[in-house]
Order: structure tokens, then C-alpha cells, then sequence
């Protein structure tokens, strides 16, 4: 059901910084920031030729990245996420096998413009999970 992974996303404290980093140190592929107000993030894409990283810093009052680096201060990996060709069936058959997607189960529009849920990282191991449709 899952293809390949489209990205690892790292919540950072300074996105500016953790961008110069990628960019300077790394030698990355490293895009503007974008504003996601409906995820309460702002994202820096670190293009690499297998996958993407993607660096996400609060945006707003209500963010979910904030209260992550509440609990880790210096940053971290926030989730992973895999591409479904479907992911409304990808969405049913999840649930059918028990596992709970979050906010009211219904796909919102991410980052790269597409269709995307997550899952409860108690499901998964402790990791929180993105599925994005392709």
C-alpha cells in the first residue's frame, strides 16, 4: 500500500539557521520558506536525490511544532512520510486494521499541494505518520 518516502521531517528552533546548516554545511538543495496555516508551520524543503527533508518551525498561536520543541528544545524528527497512490483507500484500509488517523479523518492539503493524513504515532512505533497521495 505505501510507496516510496517522500520526505523526514525535523522540527527545528531556528529555521533560518537549521536552513544555513543544509545549505552551507551540507551542500544541500535547500527552498524558500512557505507558510502552511492550516498545518500551523512554516517549511523549508531540503531537496536530496533520493528523498526530501523537510524542516518545519511553528507558525501561530496554535502550532503542534511548538509544543514538540517545548518538549525537545534543541529539535528533532517530528514524522515520516510515505506516498499512497489512493489515500482514501489507503485511509479505510488503515482504519479497517485499527490503526487512528488523526484530526476528523479526512485528507487536508499539504505542503507540495497535495492530499495528506496522519497517523497516531501509537500505531506506529512511537512515530507519527504522514501519507501523502501522489
Amino acid at each position: 500500500m505505501i510507496g516510496r518516502l517522500n520526505h523526514v521531517a525535523i522540527a527545528v528552533p531556528d529555521l533560518a539557521a537549521a536552513a544555513d546548516q543544509y545549505r552551507n554545511t551540507l551542500g544541500a538543495v535547500v527552498r524558500d520558506p512557505q507558510d502552511e496555516p492550516d498545518h500551523g508551520v512554516t517549511v523549508v524543503f531540503i531537496e536530496l536525490p533520493n528523498t526530501k527533508i523537510e524542516l518545519l518551525y511553528p507558525l501561530g498561536d496554535n502550532s503542534p511544532i511548538a509544543g514538540f520543541l517545548e518538549k525537545n528544545p534543541s529539535g528533532g524528527i517530528h514524522h515520516i512520510c510515505y506516498e499512497v497512490d489512493d489515500i482514501l483507500a489507503a485511509r479505510d484500509r488503515l482504519k479497517a486494521a485499527g490503526a487512528r488517523v488523526l484530526g476528523n479523518g479526512e485528507p487536508k492539503i499539504g505542503a507540495h499541494g497535495k492530499p495528506v493524513l496522519f497517523l497516531h504515532p501509537k500505531d506506529f512505533n512511537g512515530c507519527l505518520v504522514e501519507l501523502e497521495q501522489v
